[in-house]
């Protein structure tokens, strides 16, 4: 079945043959060399191809993936060695979040990210409108975009290397960012606690904090996003006259200790509390374990409730 777009129906079960790819395409695709690609494989056990006869090594695109995924990491100041516990945490939330689909329909995630992909490549804006109502009608919110939209944008960022690569990100970036920003306007209750939303300068990217704001947003806590650059020397002004009932501080990136610092002195200039949200909350969660502020996470199915405990004073920190 197909929709207007000419793209597979999001519920086909069509199953291809798996593509496999020797390590000097995966190098060209990825620019990881293979010196540095065989040294994940055996000092960290990152990626674990398959093997001929011959004993060659052989990479799926679930591989390259992973390849491309291990490079955003790193990107983000995570030591290769820690880079393991983030990929596994992040599979083994796929496979809680939706058991039942994973079992009875394998691959599904994967076919819906095929049809997005496909609309990108040919900036079907029509057509990816279509596709992002389907998808919205058959999973919650949470695997919508922790599953299936925001790994797909994802990978198109960091493979920019051919012609119009940068374009078909952008032009996905812009989509996510207008559907993502009307979605957390016209779904909150106002009548909700306040709870100021903000990016570490540099951290992240717009759609990734608009996203955190969506997957914290409740019936009972509002979630007002600040726009990404507020200086977060101006945070104490913005809070006292906005009197929030917390501040959330939105990071993809590892905490240094002068961060770390510089965080201390802004809670000691605030009459509210203040938390930790994305990946640096799950990687700084050792280093700040009893201190003022509380760690939130990056997993959307404990976010919320984390959240909830925290504005009752619950959470530990």
């Amino acid at each position: 079945m197909t929709d207007v777009t000419g793209v597979p129906h999001l519920f086909s079960a069509s199953l291809k043959q798996e593509e496999l790819f020797p390590i000097r395409e995966v190098s060209r695709l990825t620019g990881v060399n293979p010196v540095t690609l065989r040294a994940w494989e055996r000092r960290y056990g990152l990626i674990v191809p398959t093997r001929t006869d011959s004993g060659h090594r052989l990479y799926s695109q679930a591989d390259i993936e992973a390849v491309r995924s291990i490079l955003a990491w790193i990107d983000r100041g995570v030591a290769v060695s820690k880079v393991g516990k983030i990929l596994a945490r992040s599979e083994a939330a796929k496979t809680f979040a939706a058991p039942r689909i994973m079992d009875s329909v394998s691959g599904e995630w994967d076919d819906c990210q095929a049809c997005f992909r496909r609309a990108v490549t040919h900036f079907d804006e029509p057509g990816l409108a279509l596709l992002y109502g389907q998808v919205f009608s058959t999973y919650p919110l949470a695997v919508v975009f922790q599953q299936i939209l925001i790994p797909l944008w994802q990978e198109l960022q960091v493979r920019q290397h051919g012609y119009g690569q940068a374009s078909e990100w952008l032009f996905f970036d812009s989509f996510l960012r207008g559907r993502v920003l009307s979605r957390l306007q016209l779904g909150q209750s106002a009548q909700g606690q306040r709870v100021m939303l903000v990016a570490i300068p540099g951290h992240c990217h717009e759609l990734e904090l608009l996203v955190a704001g969506l997957l914290l947003s409740s019936q009972e806590v509002f979630i007002s996003v600040l726009a990404l650059g507020q200086p977060l020397l101006e945070l104490p002004l913005v809070c006292e006259k906005v009197a929030p009932r917390a501040l959330l501080l939105y990071s993809n990136h590892a905490p240094d200790q002068e961060l770390q610092r510089d965080l201390f002195r802004l809670s000691q200039g605030l009459d509210c509390p203040v938390a930790l949200v994305g990946e640096a909350a799950e990687l700084a969660a050792e280093s700040l374990a009893g201190s003022p502020f509380g760690c939130l996470g990056n997993d959307a199915r404990l976010m919320q409730r984390r959240l909830q405990q925290f504005l009752d004073g619950h959470l530990d920190t």
